[in-house]
Protein backbone atom coordinates (compact mmCIF):
# COMPACT_ATOMS: atom_id res chain seq x y z
CA UNK A 1 0.00 0.00 0.00
CA UNK A 2 1.52 3.12 -0.68
CA UNK A 3 1.62 6.13 1.44
CA UNK A 4 -0.81 8.47 0.10
CA UNK A 5 -3.31 5.21 0.00
CA UNK A 6 -2.55 5.22 3.87
CA UNK A 7 -2.61 8.77 4.47
CA UNK A 8 -6.49 8.97 2.22
CA UNK A 9 -7.40 5.59 4.61
CA UNK A 10 -6.23 7.40 7.59
CA UNK A 11 -8.41 10.35 7.23
CA UNK A 12 -10.99 8.62 6.36
CA UNK A 13 -10.96 6.62 9.84
CA UNK A 14 -10.66 10.28 11.18
CA UNK A 15 -13.74 11.34 9.83
CA UNK A 16 -15.11 8.17 11.40
CA UNK A 17 -13.93 8.67 14.65
CA UNK A 18 -15.18 12.24 15.03
CA UNK A 19 -18.51 11.32 13.85
CA UNK A 20 -19.12 8.69 15.91
CA UNK A 21 -19.66 10.29 19.43
CA UNK A 22 -23.78 10.36 20.27
CA UNK A 23 -25.91 12.58 18.76
CA UNK A 24 -26.97 14.67 22.37
CA UNK A 25 -29.71 16.76 20.31
CA UNK A 26 -31.35 14.22 18.20
CA UNK A 27 -31.58 11.82 21.64
CA UNK A 28 -32.70 14.97 23.77
CA UNK A 29 -35.23 15.28 21.03
CA UNK A 30 -36.22 11.59 21.02
CA UNK A 31 -36.36 11.63 24.55
CA UNK A 32 -38.67 14.79 25.02
CA UNK A 33 -40.97 13.54 22.13
CA UNK A 34 -41.23 10.10 23.98
CA UNK A 35 -42.25 11.66 27.44
CA UNK A 36 -44.99 14.08 25.74
CA UNK A 37 -47.07 11.72 24.20
CA UNK A 38 -46.63 9.18 27.34
CA UNK A 39 -47.93 12.60 29.41
CA UNK A 40 -50.48 13.12 26.41
CA UNK A 41 -51.66 9.37 25.99
CA UNK A 42 -50.89 7.09 28.91
CA UNK A 43 -53.82 8.58 30.89
CA UNK A 44 -55.78 8.02 27.89
CA UNK A 45 -54.40 4.64 27.79
CA UNK A 46 -55.39 3.77 31.41
CA UNK A 47 -58.93 5.24 31.21
CA UNK A 48 -60.13 2.81 28.28
CA UNK A 49 -58.50 -0.48 30.16
CA UNK A 50 -60.05 -0.03 33.14
CA UNK A 51 -63.47 0.15 31.37
CA UNK A 52 -62.88 -3.09 30.79
CA UNK A 53 -62.13 -3.82 34.33
CA UNK A 54 -64.62 -5.58 36.71
CA UNK A 55 -63.69 -4.23 39.25
CA UNK A 56 -66.44 -1.54 40.68
CA UNK A 57 -63.52 1.09 41.39
CA UNK A 58 -61.69 2.32 38.41
CA UNK A 59 -58.24 0.89 38.28
CA UNK A 60 -55.51 -0.46 36.19
CA UNK A 61 -53.29 -2.26 39.02
CA UNK A 62 -56.04 -4.15 40.74
CA UNK A 63 -57.65 -6.31 37.68
CA UNK A 64 -60.70 -8.52 38.70
CA UNK A 65 -60.96 -9.98 34.99
CA UNK A 66 -62.11 -8.47 31.24
CA UNK A 67 -65.68 -7.65 31.62
CA UNK A 68 -68.21 -5.43 29.42
CA UNK A 69 -70.35 -5.05 32.35
CA UNK A 70 -70.13 -1.38 32.04
CA UNK A 71 -70.84 -0.67 28.62
CA UNK A 72 -74.18 -2.97 29.47
CA UNK A 73 -74.93 -0.70 32.49
CA UNK A 74 -74.23 3.09 30.83
CA UNK A 75 -77.42 2.54 28.98
CA UNK A 76 -79.64 1.93 32.02
CA UNK A 77 -78.59 5.31 33.51
CA UNK A 78 -80.78 8.22 32.82
CA UNK A 79 -79.18 10.50 34.25
CA UNK A 80 -76.39 10.15 32.06
CA UNK A 81 -78.13 9.97 29.16
CA UNK A 82 -80.20 12.95 29.88
CA UNK A 83 -77.37 14.68 30.84
CA UNK A 84 -75.87 14.22 27.36
CA UNK A 85 -79.38 15.18 25.21
CA UNK A 86 -78.68 18.54 27.52
CA UNK A 87 -75.39 18.87 26.41
CA UNK A 88 -75.72 18.30 22.60
CA UNK A 89 -79.16 20.51 23.06
CA UNK A 90 -76.52 23.29 24.33
CA UNK A 91 -74.41 22.57 22.21
CA UNK A 92 -76.61 23.22 19.28
CA UNK A 93 -78.16 26.39 20.54
CA UNK A 94 -74.33 27.46 20.72
CA UNK A 95 -73.67 27.12 17.65
CA UNK A 96 -76.77 29.07 16.11
CA UNK A 97 -75.58 32.27 18.59
CA UNK A 98 -71.63 31.89 18.89
CA UNK A 99 -71.03 31.69 14.50
CA UNK A 100 -73.41 34.71 13.58
CA UNK A 101 -71.99 36.75 16.84
CA UNK A 102 -68.66 35.88 16.27
CA UNK A 103 -69.16 36.84 12.39
CA UNK A 104 -70.90 39.70 12.69
CA UNK A 105 -67.68 40.89 15.59
CA UNK A 106 -65.23 39.77 12.84
CA UNK A 107 -67.44 41.80 10.40
CA UNK A 108 -67.12 44.99 12.01
CA UNK A 109 -63.30 45.13 13.09
CA UNK A 110 -61.80 43.95 9.46
CA UNK A 111 -64.24 46.61 7.52
CA UNK A 112 -64.34 49.56 10.20
CA UNK A 113 -61.88 51.86 10.00
CA UNK A 114 -61.98 54.17 12.80
CA UNK A 115 -60.04 54.78 16.37
CA UNK A 116 -62.21 52.98 18.16
CA UNK A 117 -61.35 49.75 16.66
CA UNK A 118 -58.42 48.75 19.44
CA UNK A 119 -61.56 49.20 22.17
CA UNK A 120 -63.97 47.66 20.52
CA UNK A 121 -61.48 44.71 19.86
CA UNK A 122 -60.59 44.52 23.34
CA UNK A 123 -64.21 44.25 24.55
CA UNK A 124 -65.30 41.54 21.96
CA UNK A 125 -62.23 39.91 23.07
CA UNK A 126 -62.55 39.97 27.28
CA UNK A 127 -65.25 37.32 27.41
CA UNK A 128 -62.48 34.88 26.61
CA UNK A 129 -60.35 36.39 29.55
CA UNK A 130 -62.95 36.37 32.47
CA UNK A 131 -63.72 33.71 34.75
CA UNK A 132 -66.32 30.83 33.96
CA UNK A 133 -67.47 30.89 37.27
CA UNK A 134 -68.14 34.91 36.69
CA UNK A 135 -69.91 34.44 33.16
CA UNK A 136 -71.62 31.42 34.30
CA UNK A 137 -73.18 33.43 37.70
CA UNK A 138 -73.40 37.04 35.52
CA UNK A 139 -75.36 35.55 33.40
CA UNK A 140 -78.16 33.63 35.78
CA UNK A 141 -78.53 36.66 37.73
CA UNK A 142 -79.29 38.68 34.92
CA UNK A 143 -81.30 36.86 32.98
CA UNK A 144 -83.67 36.16 35.87
CA UNK A 145 -83.70 39.55 37.94
CA UNK A 146 -84.07 41.39 34.08
CA UNK A 147 -86.53 39.32 32.36
CA UNK A 148 -87.68 36.82 35.02
CA UNK A 149 -85.97 33.72 33.20
CA UNK A 150 -85.12 30.48 36.00
CA UNK A 151 -81.55 29.35 35.57
CA UNK A 152 -81.62 26.08 33.08
CA UNK A 153 -80.48 25.27 29.31
CA UNK A 154 -81.12 28.24 28.43
CA UNK A 155 -79.10 30.26 30.68
CA UNK A 156 -76.57 27.64 30.27
CA UNK A 157 -76.86 28.17 26.57
CA UNK A 158 -76.51 31.75 26.57
CA UNK A 159 -73.41 32.38 29.08
CA UNK A 160 -71.49 29.51 26.84
CA UNK A 161 -72.20 31.37 23.67
CA UNK A 162 -70.58 34.53 25.12
CA UNK A 163 -67.36 33.40 25.26
CA UNK A 164 -67.35 31.17 22.52
CA UNK A 165 -68.52 33.86 20.47
CA UNK A 166 -64.97 35.09 21.06
CA UNK A 167 -63.15 32.39 19.83
CA UNK A 168 -65.08 32.53 16.77
CA UNK A 169 -64.79 36.20 16.12
CA UNK A 170 -60.89 35.21 16.21
CA UNK A 171 -61.05 33.20 13.82
CA UNK A 172 -62.85 35.12 11.01
CA UNK A 173 -60.90 37.77 11.75
CA UNK A 174 -57.77 35.91 10.88
CA UNK A 175 -59.90 34.57 7.26
CA UNK A 176 -61.26 37.37 6.47
CA UNK A 177 -57.32 39.27 6.98
CA UNK A 178 -56.52 36.90 4.38
CA UNK A 179 -59.34 38.09 1.83
CA UNK A 180 -58.60 39.83 -1.50
CA UNK A 181 -61.64 42.48 -1.34
CA UNK A 182 -61.33 43.48 -5.10
CA UNK A 183 -64.20 41.32 -6.29
CA UNK A 184 -66.33 42.54 -3.91
CA UNK A 185 -65.45 45.91 -4.90
CA UNK A 186 -65.78 45.19 -7.93
CA UNK A 187 -69.16 44.18 -8.11
CA UNK A 188 -70.10 47.06 -5.64
CA UNK A 189 -68.87 49.42 -8.35
CA UNK A 190 -71.25 47.16 -10.85
CA UNK A 191 -73.92 47.70 -8.77
CA UNK A 192 -74.64 44.50 -6.64
CA UNK A 193 -76.20 45.07 -3.31
CA UNK A 194 -73.92 44.89 0.21
CA UNK A 195 -76.73 41.80 0.65
CA UNK A 196 -75.95 40.50 -2.47
CA UNK A 197 -71.87 40.34 -2.38
CA UNK A 198 -71.66 39.04 1.37
CA UNK A 199 -73.87 35.81 -0.04
CA UNK A 200 -72.08 35.46 -3.33
CA UNK A 201 -68.58 36.39 -2.61
CA UNK A 202 -67.90 37.06 1.72
CA UNK A 203 -69.89 33.93 2.69
CA UNK A 204 -68.79 31.21 -0.09
CA UNK A 205 -65.32 32.26 1.26
CA UNK A 206 -65.89 32.20 4.95
CA UNK A 207 -68.05 28.75 4.54
CA UNK A 208 -64.49 26.68 5.47
CA UNK A 209 -64.03 28.55 8.50
CA UNK A 210 -67.53 28.53 9.45
CA UNK A 211 -67.45 24.84 9.25
CA UNK A 212 -64.02 24.53 11.92
CA UNK A 213 -65.86 27.46 14.34
CA UNK A 214 -68.79 25.22 14.15
CA UNK A 215 -66.95 22.26 15.26
CA UNK A 216 -64.76 23.91 17.70
CA UNK A 217 -67.74 25.56 19.49
CA UNK A 218 -69.30 22.06 19.32
CA UNK A 219 -66.51 20.56 21.45
CA UNK A 220 -65.76 23.67 23.80
CA UNK A 221 -69.73 23.93 24.40
CA UNK A 222 -69.65 19.63 25.46
CA UNK A 223 -66.72 19.63 27.47
CA UNK A 224 -67.55 22.97 29.53
CA UNK A 225 -67.87 22.45 33.01
CA UNK A 226 -67.30 26.00 35.25
CA UNK A 227 -69.38 28.02 33.18
CA UNK A 228 -72.68 25.56 32.66
CA UNK A 229 -72.42 24.52 36.23
CA UNK A 230 -73.33 28.21 37.32
CA UNK A 231 -75.65 28.87 34.82
CA UNK A 232 -77.61 25.67 34.74
CA UNK A 233 -79.49 25.70 37.63
CA UNK A 234 -80.99 22.44 38.79
CA UNK A 235 -80.73 20.74 35.24
CA UNK A 236 -76.73 19.05 34.49
CA UNK A 237 -75.17 18.43 31.20
CA UNK A 238 -73.30 15.15 31.30
CA UNK A 239 -69.38 16.79 32.24
CA UNK A 240 -71.53 18.55 35.14
CA UNK A 241 -72.98 15.38 35.77
CA UNK A 242 -69.81 13.16 36.05
CA UNK A 243 -68.61 15.85 38.37
CA UNK A 244 -71.01 15.85 40.85
CA UNK A 245 -70.87 12.10 41.23
CA UNK A 246 -66.77 12.33 41.76
CA UNK A 247 -68.17 13.95 45.19
CA UNK A 248 -69.42 10.04 45.58
CA UNK A 249 -66.64 7.81 44.29
CA UNK A 250 -66.14 7.42 40.28
CA UNK A 251 -67.72 5.09 38.41
CA UNK A 252 -66.30 2.80 35.56
CA UNK A 253 -69.45 3.69 33.47
CA UNK A 254 -67.69 7.39 33.52
CA UNK A 255 -64.88 5.50 31.63
CA UNK A 256 -67.04 3.85 29.08
CA UNK A 257 -68.14 7.60 28.40
CA UNK A 258 -64.53 8.29 27.72
CA UNK A 259 -63.83 5.35 25.56
CA UNK A 260 -66.99 6.01 23.62
CA UNK A 261 -66.00 9.60 23.22
CA UNK A 262 -62.14 8.87 22.45
CA UNK A 263 -63.52 6.30 19.38
CA UNK A 264 -65.74 8.92 17.94
CA UNK A 265 -62.65 11.54 17.85
CA UNK A 266 -60.48 8.81 15.99
CA UNK A 267 -63.38 7.87 13.52
CA UNK A 268 -64.34 11.21 13.02
CA UNK A 269 -60.49 12.76 12.61
CA UNK A 270 -59.77 9.50 10.28
CA UNK A 271 -62.70 9.88 7.95
CA UNK A 272 -62.20 13.90 7.44
CA UNK A 273 -57.93 12.71 7.18
CA UNK A 274 -59.74 10.37 3.79
CA UNK A 275 -61.67 12.85 2.79
CA UNK A 276 -59.25 15.21 2.33
CA UNK A 277 -57.33 13.56 0.89
CA UNK A 278 -59.33 12.22 -1.67
CA UNK A 279 -60.70 15.80 -2.36
CA UNK A 280 -56.95 16.93 -2.60
CA UNK A 281 -56.43 15.78 -6.57
CA UNK A 282 -59.83 16.63 -7.51
CA UNK A 283 -58.93 20.41 -6.33
CA UNK A 284 -55.25 20.57 -7.68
Amino acid sequence: MSLSEANTRGGVAAGAARRSPIDWSGAILNGYLVLFFAYMFLPLLFMVVAAFNANPTPSVTDWQGFSFRWFAELPQDERFLQGLVHSLAIAIGVIVIAIPLGLAGALVLTRLQSRGTTVLYTVLVSPILTPGIVLGATTMIFWRDAFGVQAGLLTATIAQAGFIASYCMLMFMARLQRQDRVLEEAALDLGASSVFVFRRITLPFLMPTILTASVISFLQSIENYNTTFFAIGSSWTLVTEIGARMRFGLSPVVNVIGVIFVAITIVAATAWVLSRRRAGPAAG
